[in-house]
This record gives structure tokens, sequence and C-alpha cells, in this order.
């Protein structure tokens, strides 16, 4: 195999071979998840306390001590609630074989609950949705908000903050297709470096109002709400901004460990934050007038520009952590079948995490540059932001229940005691951030629900073209058994024919037999799984099953989160006594060219929706990472 073959392949999967690597140690972990876990929440510091008492100043007009108490109290057990009690100390525990995550979630409950039960789906396309909702928010107001810094620490840079914005958005996207392995074992060293100055600085201004630290006093949040009423509730869509980005504790559970994302959250992360805030919070009592830009009128004049390169480094790993988010669940999603096939490129040798989708990249990148141009500042951005994550919080929430319930096994009464009071938080927040729907809030929503739209009708179209072809089809056993009684002519060589329905005949086969004539010496019927576990281990992975001397039943069966790369798994075919040579081996493919019917199972635009998501596919033959040169494909039309 040359060079450039093995580049295009999928990297070494572990779940099929030893790779003889120490796993990282507990340190390298910890560092790792500094650096790609807590990006977003690192970098909210920028921009949630200036936003959150700017609205606060809507009902009271100026800065006071009581005011800057209970909005840095609100920030506080924000972070102690819904970071360190929801997602620290309970979701990490709710993980489905070490993966976390909306989708892993959904897969978990989807187990325990059978596949009949619809409104777990459901669920999970709502949060996976919502997520595609965040992940053009987080790079637009994050770098935004780092090059706003620019502003403060050089006089009269106001007109270049924006196409500085745009080149460095354009610039991240642009290098995602050459990878990021390399650059990424530095996140964790510079998000550290972050950490440790965001602390310093909130340190640095503690002194000049110490009694801010009275903030912890839950009074002071509570006090504020009851006296600010609608103001209140504004407030608090403003303080959710500190808390984006916590879903990303629990997706990105299989790659960091539970151990290592809390010793991360308690020992660095959440201090530093806290101090920071408080900071902050001091900073404004003492000198409201730096309410433009607290975070960045902390530092000493010598130390600004500096901290300015620091955040936009900041910035840009909190916004890569985003695009690799919106990789990695957009292959579960198809792997799952919410989403079709799309082109996935391996930008590492080895690591299979290290993935590419141009689709979704571009897709990204023009989301993003749309809504920079559109809003033009971080704090008009910041209108827009938290809707859709709050949204994803409470489908979390939701489904942790049942989970809690069916799959921990706890009674229906203590999994609803202890998921509420966290449900009714965020659905308080929720609640709050519906307020900025008209300012901005409906852009996530409006792209969430149409992401929600297509991977609805994916499903429900592939649901009925599965139905219809299995109409079509013949029973397996039954063609075998007239094959044998009246055998056509033989060739050599073994014949590998792919359908979905492992009782059926594949399409493929009845087509090459109507209009071929031949049959091979070998044929294998493959049909190809999907668990509901992330990954799946070799010795389930393939099950084998002879029908006659003829015919063989081979089903594969993927994890979610495994890249489908059939040739490789067909190599454990041969401890199961099948002679596997791919050189002597040919796949046969049905292509299917979807037609609208008069009468379908949905409706006419539904139907026009599907038939252009399956147009453009990415190719089977691509995607199960099939020899190019091996592949025979059979067309055939069908209607849905």
């Amino acid at each position: 195999m040359t060079a450039v073959q093995k580049s295009e392949e999928a990297p070494d999967d572990p779940a099929l071979e030893g790779h003889g690597h120490r796993p990282p140690s507990f340190w390298v972990l910890a560092l790792g998840s500094i650096g790609v876990v807590y990006g977003d929440i690192g970098t909210s510091p920028l921009y949630a306390m200036r936003e959150a008492v700017a609205a606060a100043m809507k009902r009271d007009g100026a800065i006071s001590e009581g005011l800057i108490l209970g909005v840095t109290s609100l920030i506080l057990w924000a972070l102690i609630l819904i970071v360190t009690v929801k997602y620290v100390l309970i979701l990490l525990n709710a993980d489905n074989k070490g993966e976390g995550g909306t989708l892993s979630l959904m897969a978990l409950a989807q187990r325990t609950a059978g596949h009949s039960a619809w409104a777990i789906p459901v669920l999970g396309m709502i949060g996976a949705a919502l997520f595609y909702g965040d992940a053009i928010i987080t790079p637009a107001i994050s770098v935004l908000s780092a090059a706003e810094g620019l502003s403060i620490a050089i006089p009269n840079f106001n007109d270049y903050i924006l196409p500085i914005t745009l080149t460095i958005i354009i610039a991240l996207f642009v290098v995602q297709s050459h990878g990021t392995a390399r650059v990424a074992s530095f996140f964790g060293p510079i998000m550290v470096v972050w950490f440790a100055a965001i602390a310093a600085l909130g340190l640095l201004h503690l002194g000049e109002h110490p009694s801010v630290i009275w903030a912890f006093n839950p009074v002071h949040a509570v006090k504020f709400l009851a006296h600010h009423g609608v103001i209140g509730l504004v407030t608090l869509g403003a303080v959710f901004l500190a808390v984006t980005g916590a879903e990303a504790l629990y997706a990105d559970l299989g790659h960091f460990g539970k151990a290592p994302i809390r010793f991360a959250w308690l020992a660095i992360v959440l201090p530093s934050l806290a101090l920071n805030y408080l900071g902050q919070g001091a900073l404004l009592i003492s000198h409201p007038e730096t309410i433009d830009n607290p975070f960045f009128l902390m530092a000493p004049k010598w130390a600004l520009l500096p901290l300015v390169l620091l955040s936009g480094a900041a910035t840009v790993i909190a916004s890569q952590a985003v695009i690799t988010g919106a990789y990695s669940l957009t292959r579960q999603a198809i792997q799952l079948g919410l989403l079709p096939r799309m082109e996935i490129r391996f930008t590492s040798e080895a690591h299979a995490g290290q993935i590419y989708m141009p689709q979704i990249n571009w897709l990204l990148l023009a989301g993003v540059l749309i809504l920079v141009l559109l809003f033009r500042s971080s704090s008009a951005l910041a209108s827009a932001y938290g809707i859709a994550v709050t949204g994803t919080m409470v489908v979390t929430a939701g489904m942790a229940i049942y989970v809690i319930w069916r799959h921990w096994k706890w009674p229906l009464w203590g999994a609803i005691a202890l998921m509420t009071p966290l449900l009714a938080l965020d659905l308080v927040f929720l609640g709050a951030n519906a307020l900025k729907i008209v300012d901005g809030g409906w852009v996530p929503l409006a792209l969430g629900a149409s992401i929600m739209v297509i991977m609805w009708t994916w499903r429900r179209g592939s649901r009925i073209l599965f139905e219809k072809s299995r109409r079509l089809e013949v029973p397996l056993a039954d063609l075998a058994g007239s094959l044998a009684r009246r055998p056509p002519h033989r060739v050599p060589g073994t014949a590998v024919f792919f359908t979905s329905d492992a009782e059926s005949a594949p399409t493929a086969l009845l087509h090459s037999l109507k209009h071929y004539k031949v049959l091979h010496e070998h044929n294998v019927v493959l049909t190809i799984r999907t668990s509901d576990l992330p990954i799946v281990a070799p010795a389930d992975k393939v099950k084998m099953e002879k029908i006659n001397d003829m015919f063989s039943r081979l089903i594969i069966t993927f994890g979610y989160m495994e890249t489908p790369n059939v040739p490789r798994v067909l190599g454990l075919a041969r401890k199961l006594g099948w002679k596997f040579d791919i050189m002597t081996t040919s796949f046969f493919l049905s292509r299917r060219s979807v037609r609208e019917s008069k009468r379908g199972g949905m409706p006419h635009w539904q139907d026009k929706l599907f038939i252009q998501l399956a147009r453009n596919a990415d190719d089977a033959s691509n995607y199960f990472r099939l020899p190019t040169d091996r592949v025979v494909e059979v067309g055939t039309q069908i209607t849905v």
C-alpha cells in the first residue's frame, strides 16, 4: 500500500487491533481537557459580566454595590449549580460505555427503552440540532470579543476590528482540512496560561473591594431577582453567558474521562473563573466607568496588548473545540441514521478522532461570517447567544431523568427528586433567554429548527424507503433454495452484496442475476448495523451464517462513534472461517434513484427535501472505505 493510499484511509481503529501505545496519564488527560473542554466556558469572562451588568442597569440606571453583588452572585451560583452539580457531579456518571453528549445519552436511553419509544429520538434530534445553532455563535462572539480588546490597547482601532475578526475566522476554517493535530498539543498549555492570567487579574482587583466576596452568599442573588422583576429575568439571560460551554464537559467525556475533567474543573477552571468574576465585580464597584469592557480594563497598561493576544489565542482554541465537536456530532448523527452520509476525511494517521468534514466546515464558516456581518459586535451577538444552549440543557436534563430511572435502576421518585430542581433551573434560564428571541435569539432557533426538519425528514424518509424496498425484495432463503435447485453459470471469486435487510435478497443481487445470468463461486450478503454502543468489541462486531454452498449471510455491527471501514472489519471474518481476499472480491452496491410518489408517506415538500438529501449523500463506496476498483454499482429506481 502506498503512502498516498494510506493517508486516505481511516486510522487504525483501537477497537479492532492493539496499537501498542501506552494510555495517556491522568495529568496529560487533565491538561488536554483544559485545552479542549473548557475553551468555550473559559472565554466567557470576556463578555458575560459586562452584558449581565448592562442588563441589570436597565432598571437601576447606575452601578451600585448591591447590583454588582447580585449579578456576581447569580454568575457564581450558575457556575456552581449548573456546571458543578449538574454536569460535573451528576451527568458525567451518565455515560454510554465511556462516551457522553446528547446523542450518546439518546442512544443509552433508547437502548434501555427499546427502539419503539419515539420521544427519545425526538429529544435527541432537538438537542443535536440546537448544538449547531450554538456552534455558529461561539466562534463569532469569542473572536469578536478578543478583537474588541485591541480598541482599548490601540487608540482609534475600531475600524479594523471587523476585518481582523473576519480574517481570523476565515483562516481558522481554511486550515481545518490540513488537520489540527500538530497545534492541538499546545491547546492545554495555552489555556493553563489563560486561566492563570484571568485568576491573577481577579486577585489584582479583589483587594480594591474585598466585600465582593460576599457574592458567594446566594441571598444576594435571590434578593436581586426579587427586586428587579422582568429586568431580573433579562439579567438572567445575560448571566447564562457565563455557563455556555458547559455541555462540552459531557460531550467530550469519551476523549478525556471523568476524573481528569472533574479535576480540571474543580482545581483550575472554576477557581480561575470565580476569581475573575469577583475581580471584575470589585473593579466595577470602584470604577463604574469601566463598564464598557471591564475584562480588558482590569489589566495594567503594560499587560493590555499581551492579554489581547492571549485572549485571541484562547478564543481560537474555544472555536476549534466547537468545530471539532460539530464534526464528531455529525459523524454520530450519520451513524445513528439522523443525517445522510457525508464525506469524512482523516487528517491524522494515528488518531481516528482527527477528522475533517468539508460540507460541515463550509456551512459553519458561512453561518459564522453571516453572524459577524449581521451583528458586528460582541454585545449585539450576546442577544443571540444562550437560547440554543439552554434548549440543549433542558433536553439533556429530561433524558437524564429517564436514564437515572431506567438504566441506573433508581426509583422514579428518586430520579425526579435529583434532577427536577436542576431541570427547573434550566427552564428558568430558557425562559430568560426567550426574552432575547426578538433581539437575535431567533437566529440559532431558526438554524436549529431547520436542522431538526432535515433530521426528521431523513429519518422518516429512510424508514419509508426501507419498507418499500423490503416489499419489492424476495426472502433470501427462498432465493438461495431456488438457485440451489437450478444453479446459474458460476464464475470464480467472491461477491459481496450490500443490503439493509439481512433477511431479504439484495436488489443488486437480483439485478445482477437478471442481466448477467451468472453467479460468483462465493456470495456474501452483507448487512451493516449501528449499535447503541459507542464502540463494538471485535468479538461482537462480525456475525456470519452459512445459508448453503452458494450463499453466506454476514452482519457487521459498528458503534455510533466508529468509522465504518468495511474491508478492515472483513479481516475479522477470517476467524469465522471465511477466506477473504480483497483482490478476488467484488462489492455490489445498489445505487437507488429516488423519485417522488403521488401517494407518498410524507408531505410533498418533505418528499422533495428527502430526494435532494439522498442525491447529495456521500457515495456509499467512499463512506464504507471500499476499494474503488473492486466496486460494482447497480442502478435501481424507487419512489418515496
